[in-house]
């Protein structure tokens, strides 16, 4: 019997997913525990197993769309089995969009679609023997990605492990490759231009191949078409690019040398010269894995002939007239684009409130030295704030809770989202189930999210799950501050810096440690005493440290 395979829920706040990719087409055999196609949810993108053995009868998704959760995707049954009959028992719109599916009727497809050239199937695309590259989801925020640079023009021959393009997304610059052999055929987005996640970034295929009718289905940007009108322009237009980025002198450091971001960003943090590494890619243009073999030892000798020509070019330009108007403008990074989005969001949409509370740090300082005496890790005052935030959450779930609209969710679970600074912009890593763990697993953790966020290793389940977060500028020297909350998170914690202070102890004025607190609450979910009360515990367990190990 035929089998209906619907669109499965693969997180709690999915609504619908796109079909990224079929990894099945009508026709082939698939046995329980088969990839059938990948689907990318509000999260990640995910494989969607098979959970039957039989012959994929019918598919009624195209990659790149969308459909609700229990939509029908596909058929699975014994081959030249009627399936009609299992999708009609099913009823509603999902049967009735089943009557076209465009396997079923090729020859009435084709004769309606024959002026219009628009209703091919990934079936027909396959047929013609070409691949068409989308841009991927790299990461759960990404709507969108940018063309930071390409490494193939129209006329290339490219190969299934050849890195066509590097794409800046809102958390980092990214290698793509294409996974396909043949002819680059089209690029669809320029440099320094954004396709939406699912657009069509490039077609390869055998050479010569009339891509046309794949251009008109949509999904490329409105330049695609002009550019597809032959090969040839495309291919001549891209040369003098090439050429340009070939004669760019490699001498004075790695804003002139061919290699990819990633590159870049690994050896600015390596503090290695890219002009002393020999790339290994097409044209000589350095990659990930040139610069983590690189050996500084081996490349002084043959780069200092070169170092004393880059000296004489480098010389200083001095201003024409003093007071002369300068600015420089770079475009927003997806990150920064993510970023002002979100807090926009939370700012205009959350009603903020901010409770201000000071702290005498004494003790805390002297229970800090006392367990950097035996603790396997340097702990900080960040990482002591971070336990004791956690400690007092269970204390006061309505301050570890969220708003989902319709209903507010209060947390049992206590997972402390971190802010850090990165050159780009701001991550949040999560520290999970932090009031059951020790003060030096704290330290460690987020230590190792510090070195991946710095070089852009952090993963989505590494910043995913926060129910309250924590904003530390204190380490910068700033005496206080209010943070906009991290939505869906019903507050956050902002951290000034420890300061010494004139305070009075048991009538006498003698100096002191004092720490300032702000707590930025969402009124819909966390009221003023509710605040109050939270402010109050963490006080006492920050005056009194021991209280955290009890």
């Amino acid at each position: 019997m035929a089998e209906i395979v619907r669109m499965p829920k693969m997180s709690d706040t999915m609504t619908e997913g796109v079909m990224a990719k079929w990894h099945k087409k009508v026709g082939d055999k698939v046995k329980s525990g088969d990839v059938m196609a990948e689907v990318e949810t509000d999260k990640a993108t995910m494989d969607l197993e098979s959970y039957w053995d039989g012959t994929i009868l019918y598919i009624g998704v195209e990659e790149g769309k969308a459909v609700p959760v229990d939509a029908i995707i596909a058929v699975v049954g014994k081959e030249g089995e009627d399936y009609k009959a299992a999708l009609d028992a099913e009823g509603g719109a999902d049967a009735a969009k089943a009557e076209q599916p465009a396997e079923e009727k090729p020859v009435a497809a084709k004769e309606e679609a024959a002026p219009a050239a628009a209703g091919l199937t990934d079936a027909d695309i396959e047929k013609m023997g070409v691949t068409v590259i989308r841009m991927p989801l790299l990461s759960d925020t990404m709507t969108e990605g940018v063309i930071a640079e390409w490494h193939k023009k129209v006329g290339d021959k490219v190969k299934e492990d050849d890195i066509l393009a590097d794409v800046e997304t809102d958390k980092a610059t990214m290698e793509v490759m294409g996974y396909a052999e043949g002819t680059l055929l089209h690029i669809g987005v320029e440099k320094g231009q954004a396709a939406k996640v699912n657009g069509i970034m490039a077609i390869v295929g055998p050479e010569g191949t009339d891509i046309s009718a794949i251009l008109k289905q949509g999904d490329a940007p409105v330049k695609a078409a002009a550019d597809q009108k032959s090969d040839a322009p495309v291919a001549e237009k891209a040369a003098p690019v090439a050429a340009v980025a070939e004669e760019a002198p490699a001498a004075s450091g790695s804003d002139r040398v061919k290699a990819s971001p990633l590159a870049k960003r690994i050896a600015k943090d390596k503090g290695i010269d890219l002009a002393q590494v020999a790339g290994s890619a097409d044209g000589g243009r350095i990659i990930k894995k040139d610069i983590e073999n690189f050996k500084p030892a081996a490349a002084a000798a043959s780069s200092a002939p070169s170092s004393a020509p880059a000296a004489e070019k480098a010389a200083p330009v001095i201003p024409q007239y003093v007071g002369e108007v300068k600015f420089t403008e770079k475009p927003v990074s997806q990150m920064r684009k993510v970023i002002a989005k979100r807090l926009a969001e939370s700012l205009f949409t959350a009603p903020h409130f901010y409770l201000n509370i000071s702290i005498d740090m004494d003790n805390a300082m002297a229970a800090r030295t006392a367990i950097n005496s035996v603790a396997p890790v340097k702990v900080s005052f960040n990482d002591i704030i971070i336990k004791a935030v956690a400690v007092a959450l269970k204390q006061h779930p309505a301050v570890n809770s969220s708003w989902l609209g319709d209903k507010i969710r209060f947390n049992e679970h206590t997972n402390i989202g971190v802010a850090m600074a990165v050159e780009d912009g701001l991550l949040v890593p999560v520290v999970r189930f932090a009031d059951g763990k020790s003060l030096s697993h704290i330290s460690a953790e987020v230590k190792e999210y510090g070195q991946k966020a710095k070089a852009k290793k952090l993963q989505p389940a590494d910043w995913e799950g926060s129910t309250f977060t924590v904003s530390n500028l204190g380490m910068f020297g700033i005496d206080e501050f209010t943070s906009i909350i991290n939505s869906p998170d019903g507050a956050i914690l902002s951290v000034g810096a420890i300061q010494q202070i004139p305070v009075v102890k048991n009538g006498a004025v003698v100096p002191g440690n004092v720490m300032k607190l702000s707590l930025g609450c969402d009124h819909r979910v966390v009221d003023g005493a509710t605040g109050a009360a939270f402010l109050q515990t963490l006080k006492g367990l920050l005056e009194e440290p021991i209280r955290l190990l009890v």
